[in-house]
């Protein structure tokens, strides 16, 4: 549309000064010009001022700025969800480059993962194939747009050029001993067949992507012990001055530095036998005070104590609470299991 007024204008059909057009000229304008092509034209003068610009070198040395914005997942097509973050990213780029910085404004692709293959299936064609078809057409959509972005760094999360890194960075991690593989209980989705974050599990369980009902699936797979580097990534929020203290303490709290001490307490008077229940406490001086240790429903322990558990009427309400809050989320699970049953 700026493109097609910069047209008009040079036309002589825009006074100075002037802002409104009136119904005979709007008609006239739709009869006679052609903005689809008039922006497509304007968008490839434009896109190619850009690259000669890129390409020239200047002797000067701007100040540097690094504007980054969320990769999309590349669906289809953009949303106005999509117009309205990237506009903002848009504005601050085109406005420190005003400024006379180096601007530096890349555009990726998140494109790896399960929902890709799924909808791949669900179309009977190749992952691949479907990915790149929905990457060109909202590159295509953004230039549209008009946004700023560097195509030239463009990358997508599922080419080998860039998860080949990805993958080098988790085997410095594995040689080093800071990856390992356990058990764990995940929020799946059993119609994407992909595993959820607790934020993409709405308020009634269901998955935010397929509408199915979440559940809480024990599987396999790898950790990283940040613990092992909690003190040093503490310490380095130090030298993020401009970060805003609200996202410094949120990072505190992912880094989950704690000091403290782990208590083993034995186990007598049980008809199962396990090793000592080992705890971690902050508060070594209450220790004396502790009058007992809660398991949660689904810790290994409690399920080997309700194996041993002589109570027919106690081990069926165990299985059925159990049952009932593999379907909540964490908040959910901790709130009901708390009300509802509590086994001596």
């Amino acid at each position: 549309m700026l493109a097609a007024c910069i047209a008009l204008k040079s036309r002589g059909f825009v006074r100075a000064g002037s802002t409104l057009l009136t119904k005979t000229l709007r008609a006239s304008f739709a009869s006679e010009f052609n903005f689809k092509e008039i922006d497509k034209r304007w968008t490839e003068h434009i896109r190619t001022f850009k690259e000669a610009k890129t390409n020239k070198k200047s002797q000067k040395k701007p100040e540097k700025f690094y504007c980054l914005s969320q990769f999309p997942y590349p669906s289809g097509n953009l949303h106005m969800g999509h117009a309205r973050v990237y506009t903002i990213c848009d504005v601050i780029a085109k406005a420190e480059k005003m400024a006379g910085k180096d601007v530096i404004n890349p555009m990726g692709w998140d494109s790896f993962g399960l929902p890709a293959e799924n909808a791949a299936l669900q179309r009977n064609i190749a992952p691949v194939k479907w990915t790149q078809k929905n990457i060109e057409e909202m590159r295509s959509q953004m230039d549209r747009l008009g946004f700023d972005f560097d195509w030239n760094r463009e990358l997508s999360t599922c080419s080998p050029e860039y998860y080949r890194w990805t993958q080098w960075l988790f085997l410095q991690l594995y040689k080093n001993g800071f990856a390992y593989k356990k058990e764990a209980y995940v929020n799946w989705d059993p119609v994407d067949k992909t595993v959820l974050a607790n934020e993409q599990v709405d308020e009634n369980g269901c998955s935010w992507r397929s509408g199915a009902k979440v559940e809480r699936k024990l599987l396999s797979q790898w950790f990283f012990r940040i613990t092992q580097l909690a003190e040093e990534l503490h310490q380095d929020l130090n030298t993020l001055p401009e970060w805003p203290e609200t996202i410094k303490e949120m990072q505190k709290g992912w880094i989950g530095k704690s000091e403290g001490a782990s208590v083993s307490f034995e186990v007598k008077n049980s008809k199962a036998s396990f090793s000592p229940i080992e705890v971690f406490t902050t508060r070594l001086d209450t220790l004396m005070g502790v009058t007992f240790v809660g398991l949660s429903f689904d810790h290994p322990l409690a399920k080997t104590l309700i194996a041993a558990e002589e109570n027919e009427e106690i081990a069926n309400q165990f299985t059925s609470l159990q049952k009932k809050l593999s379907t909540k989320n964490e908040v959910q699970r901790k709130i009901e299991s708390n009300q509802e049953l509590c086994i001596p």
